[in-house]
């Protein structure tokens, strides 16, 4: 069930009375004006300019101006000229994102493979490849995926321009930088990926973690409870986390913010046979639910599955033992999301899990759990909620950098779009 907040409200596709506007977003929540009302059209298009004012706050004169601005961009649209309900009122012509001239492309890097893809300025993905890495060498990797955006545009661009790439990846980068700080599983240490992807692309580069990344697509294009207040719990071969306050993705003041892999869950110590873990602390939650150690726990359990993947397609398929992997999984997940809703007790907790995702009995479990362990979460259905993404979740990660950076400054440095006059 949805929120009643207005900050929460669901998207709309039929029309807005004046009774379903929401009170305007407060300043701390709009990077810019011109960002505020891209978003508004973005909820609500085709939408007129008079709503969009009473949306964001702004005067109908302010309105008027970023739109002029963001159509002589391209990146928003007229539609046909419509009148007020039962033909009454004054006419007026709505505005909407245009996503047929425009693209964002992304990057992701995991620690077995890499995905590039491509976006519309919907946050729709369009087109997406996944390689397995040849070598985790930093260089390789990233002029790996430089060499291959070309052929992805030509093939699914249609035309369209791309503005900018994004690139995400699990553990410590450092936006402001375009550094993967660390990275312990590919083994990279201050990798200074948005210079190395500039040059060989000659786009404008973003880069952000992956969880946070993902946090600011379900805030453009995912779950409106987001908005405001939520964390997103990562679960995957890395397991991070990201934290929205006030309408704004936390990062830290040295851009640390999301590691809660080592955080104690109560899974099996390395004495059983688990996988050992970095930081020392027997049945942390990284050594516990991670991708190697669901392969490893279904083979302990006599169920061999060559990858993450081909077992996750076994419990799909309903096999038992698969099953009963990922349903471990979701009951330690659990664990950790109860004190996560309890140390911060956002409105929402989103987590990115393909069991949870998938599996509607994972979810009922993980639920469950926070259920019984979290002191201030009464309604784990409504609060706990599984990623809008599933599916497509590294896809939208990268993509979802560049995104969220246009969005919250439309008018800013685009070199493929026309200079704001």
């Amino acid at each position: 069930m949805e929120s009643s907040s207005p900050l929460t409200a669901p998207r709309r596709s039929a029309p807005l009375r004046r009774a379903d506007i929401p009170p305007p977003l407060s300043a701390t929540r709009r990077a810019s004006g011109a960002g505020a009302v891209l978003g508004a059209i973005l909820d609500h298009g085709p939408v007129a300019r008079s709503t969009v004012a009473r949306l964001t706050g702004l005067s109908p004169a302010a309105v008027s101006g970023h739109c002029a601005v963001l159509l002589s961009r391209g990146l928003i649209r007229e539609g046909q000229e419509t009148a007020g309900p039962r033909g009454l009122g004054r006419p007026h012509v709505p505005v909407e994102v245009d996503a047929d001239r425009y693209l964002v492309a992304g990057a992701h890097v995991a620690v077995a493979h890499t995905t590039l893809s491509l976006m519309d300025l919907r946050g729709r993905v369009v087109a997406e490849e996944r390689r397995p890495h040849v070598s985790t060498q930093a260089g390789a990797v990233l002029e790996g995926l430089a060499a291959r955006l070309p052929g992805l545009v030509a093939a699914h661009g249609t035309g369209r321009t791309v503005l900018a790439l994004g690139a995400a990846t699990g553990h410590w980068v450092d936006p402001g930088a375009g550094v993967v700080v660390r990275h312990p599983q590919l083994g990279w240490r201050g990798v200074a990926v948005r210079d190395i992807l500039a040059d060989a692309t000659g786009l404008p580069v973003h880069v952000d973690s992956h969880a946070r990344a993902l946090a600011r697509a379900e805030q453009l294009v995912g779950q409106a409870a987001t908005r405001a207040s939520a964390v997103l719990l990562f679960v995957g071969a890395v397991v991070d986390a990201a934290f929205v306050t006030a309408g704004v993705v936390h990062q830290g003041p040295r851009s640390g913010a999301g590691n809660v892999a080592h955080l104690p869950v109560g899974g099996p110590a390395d004495g059983d046979g688990a996988s050992p873990c970095v930081c020392g602390v027997p049945g942390c939650l990284q050594s516990a639910v991670a991708e190697p150690e669901m392969v490893r726990l279904a083979a302990a359990a006599g169920l061999r599955a060559p990858s993450f993947p081909a077992l996750l397609e076994r419990a799909l398929e309903g096999e038992p033992r698969a099953r009963e992997v990922f349903l471990r999984r979701a009951r330690l997940v659990g664990r950790a999301a109860a004190v996560l809703v309890d140390m911060f007790d956002p409105e929402v907790l989103v987590v990115v899990e393909p069991g949870a995702g998938r599996l509607p009995e994972c979810l009922a479990a993980l639920r469950a759990e926070v259920a019984e362990r979290s002191w201030v979460c009464d309604d784990p259905e409504r609060r706990v909620l599984p990623s809008s993404f599933t599916g497509s979740v590294l896809a939208t990660a990268g993509p979802a950098v560049a995104l969220g950076a246009l969005y919250d400054d439309p008018l800013g440095p685009w070199p493929a779009l026309p200079a704001v006059s």
